[in-house]
């Protein structure tokens, strides 16, 4: 009798056991965003302050990308044992963590489900490769200097210290490092100005929001260094001033395409905190899940889901650094999604001596584009290590900081210029510009070059400098005009006119940090001008009038 009960015992726990369903991870997209709760008119529900005057200073409208996926859709797909891990306003959708059987079939009748991907399995497969590349390396000769130090060629080779002896060092940039992991970032020595002048804006992790955050991987601590790493006489960061957001969005452990979900929302993370730089030292092209994997003819700027992500981060005005991947020796051979992005910089490794590493990533782009777009020093790159020590490590995980921080810089020397013409004069200034290749892209690229061609660029602008920002555009029957900088109550004056120069409509307001049009839908669907005046300055708008 005993063994029955015990045998009986032993089965009850078995299909308990059986019961219990391992957590799986879904990527789910949206056909709509119908029933939102959030308007166009209202951005300051869902961006910062600092990301509306980013988009007002480049002139980008705020449009339906911005806007956070529907509430509604959201919590007709969660229930109980399917819960919320993150969204994306950018691409429509959500990731959920899973713990019920059919879950595909429970939610593809659903009229607003666009797509359903399975992102991570329950049977985790651990990653039989280094996602990080960092070799030993031979050490180069110690350089005598009092400033740079060790890291006197990564900075050298970029004339990066023609902007630092110009004062330019990243002060009010700031950056968003999305990576695996800073381990002991909190404590190292190499970050300790970071933390005395606040120049740490915050944490993020979108992978285990339990773990503590600084006992992580090592890989991004060392990416940091290369930017804000500051040691006299030993180490400086390309960009020793900036401010820095930390943000988690690697796994580590394995590889699933969850983490391109991951870094989508980490990048929409940092658009809404109003970053200006984002470096990504990672990068996606096979996975545990090899159904998954990407093909070449997948990297044409525009397929992946990252690279998707990554190209909507910089038309919302960031500049977007990416490793162009460690590949080169490997039998994948060529660059890394989000890398491939049209509207992404994609950065190959160097030695010292400009030689392209063995191990970068080749291009160009499949559809042609040329790529990497820009090369920075790779091959014994000065920083901080995981031991504790400063030394030298290897990967075009650390010639995309060295370059990221110097494009910093580079804006903070010419606060006028777009993103897009900020990206756009690194190309120029490289040394191959006439002449790029499928290794290094334009080349390296020279500071001093580039911030010629953005200090003619301003010379030769014919517009002013925008004091204000409108959206939306299209216009239905409200318009805000959102005031760039100080407010001085000066008399507003607006007026709207025709394409053919008639006037629509005018009125005056008084100068406030946020003016509100109503009534427009009385104006004709279209094209308009809207005018501007304040005082001795103008400026005008072309808007669309949707109906």
């Amino acid at each position: 009798m005993k063994n029955c009960i015990v045998v009986f015992i032993i089965l009850i726990l078995v299909l308990q056991f059986s019961a219990i369903k391992s957590q799986e991870y879904y990527w789910v997209a949206f056909t709509d965003k119908k029933n939102t709760p959030y308007s166009l008119s209202a951005p300051e529900e869902y961006l910062s302050e600092r990301a509306i005057q980013r988009r007002g200073k480049q002139n980008i409208a705020i449009d339906s990308l911005d806007l956070p996926v529907s509430p509604e859709y959201v919590s007709q797909v969660i229930r109980p044992g399917v819960a919320l891990v993150h969204s994306s306003k950018w691409l429509n959708g959500i990731t959920v963590k899973v713990e019920i059987d059919s879950f595909e079939n429970k939610i593809s009748p659903l009229a607003f489900v666009k797509e359903i991907q399975l992102t991570k399995p329950g049977k985790i497969t651990k990653s039989g490769f280094d996602k990080f590349y960092e070799p030993s390396g031979e050490d180069p000769a110690p350089i005598d200097t009092s400033v740079y130090g060790y890291s006197v060629y990564q900075v050298g080779q970029l004339n990066g210290q023609f902007l630092h002896n110009q004062g330019f060092r990243g002060e009010e940039k700031h950056i968003a490092v999305l990576d695996g992991g800073f381990f002991n970032a909190d404590s190292l020595g190499a970050f300790d100005s970071l933390w005395l002048n606040n120049q740490i804006l915050g944490t993020k992790d979108f992978v285990n929001a339990d773990k503590p955050f600084f006992k992580t991987d090592y890989h991004g601590m060392s990416v940091l260094s290369c930017m804000g790493g500051n040691v006299p006489g030993d180490l400086m960061g390309t960009a020793p001033k900036a401010s820095y957001w930390l943000i988690r969005s690697e796994d580590t452990g394995s590889e699933y395409i969850i983490e391109e979900d991951n870094w989508i929302a980490a990048a929409e993370f940092a658009d809404s905190a109003g970053v200006d730089v984002i470096n990504s030292s990672l990068g996606y092209s096979t996975f545990n899940d090899t159904t998954t994997n990407h093909t070449y003819s997948d990297m044409d700027g525009k397929t992946t889901r990252v690279t998707r992500g990554a190209n909507v981060a910089a038309l919302r005005g960031m500049l977007v650094f990416s490793s162009a991947g460690n590949e080169g020796n490997k039998k994948w051979k060529y660059i890394i999604a989000p890398s491939d992005g049209d509207n992404v910089i994609g950065v190959g490794a160097v030695n010292n001596d400009g030689i392209a590493a063995s191990f970068t990533s080749y291009g160009p782009a499949s559809d042609g584009d040329i790529k990497p777009n820009v090369a920075g020093c790779g091959v014994n790159t000065f920083l901080q290590k995981s031991s504790g020590l400063l030394g030298y490590s290897d990967g075009t995980s650390f010639s995309s900081p060295v370059v990221a921080g110097m494009g910093a810089c580079l804006w903070q020397a010419n606060p006028h210029a777009t993103a897009a013409q900020v990206k756009s004069a690194i190309e120029q200034s490289g040394h191959l510009f006439g002449s790029p290749d499928s290794l290094l892209g334009y080349g390296i690229p020279d500071m001093y070059t580039a911030n010629l061609i953005l200090m003619n660029l301003s010379a030769n602008r014919m517009d002013i400098q925008k004091q204000w920002t409108v959206y939306p555009n299209p216009v239905e029957d409200e318009l805000v005009l959102q005031k760039i900088g100080a407010q001085n109550r000066a008399e507003v004056k607006l007026s709207f006119f025709s394409v053919d120069g008639r006037l629509l409509m005018d009125e005056t307001r008084y100068e406030t940090s946020k003016i509100v049009v109503r009534g427009l839908q009385f104006l004709p669907a279209g094209l308009f001008i809207l005018k501007i005046e304040t005082g001795n300055t103008s400026e005008s708008f072309k808007l669309s009038k949707s109906r």
